[in-house]
């Protein structure tokens, strides 16, 4: 299971952090990732980082803002989240790739939702201009 926290109400140009806690399947875990559902949009890649190593993609749209980090120890991954922007409001889902191997790019495959076995609930966050 996937637990996703840290969400909330923030103006812009403030900051969040958001924590993804993973219990019961964390043997079967590769890669974990965040993505994010604005309203009416679809959902869109934020980030990814290898459970092993030091391996992270970012999306364009968040690169220098945001910095996804994980604790192996706590079997969680953080995203934290600087110079927020409204465009940044959404439902942030954590998920996790099971599978190890890439074919292709590296980004393009981290970077699609069903490359991820596994979903967290939704936190949301909130940016007031």
């Amino acid at each position: 299971q996937l637990q996703a926290s840290g969400g909330g109400l923030v103006q812009a140009g403030g900051s969040l952090r958001l924590s993804c806690a993973a219990s019961g399947l964390t043997s079967s875990i590769n890669y974990m990732g965040w993505f994010r559902q604005a309203p009416g949009k679809e959902r869109e890649f934020v980030a990814v980082i290898t459970w092993r190593g030091y391996t992270t993609v970012y999306a364009d749209s968040v690169k220098g803002r945001f910095t996804i980090s994980r604790d192996n120890d706590k079997n969680t991954v953080d995203l934290q989240m600087n110079s927020l922007k409204a465009e940044d409001t959404a439902d942030y889902y954590c998920a996790v790739r099971s599978r190890l191997g890439v074919q292709g790019s590296l980004r393009m495959v981290l970077a699609s939702e069903r490359e991820y076995n596994t979903w967290g609930q939704g936190t949301l966050v909130t940016v007031s201009s």
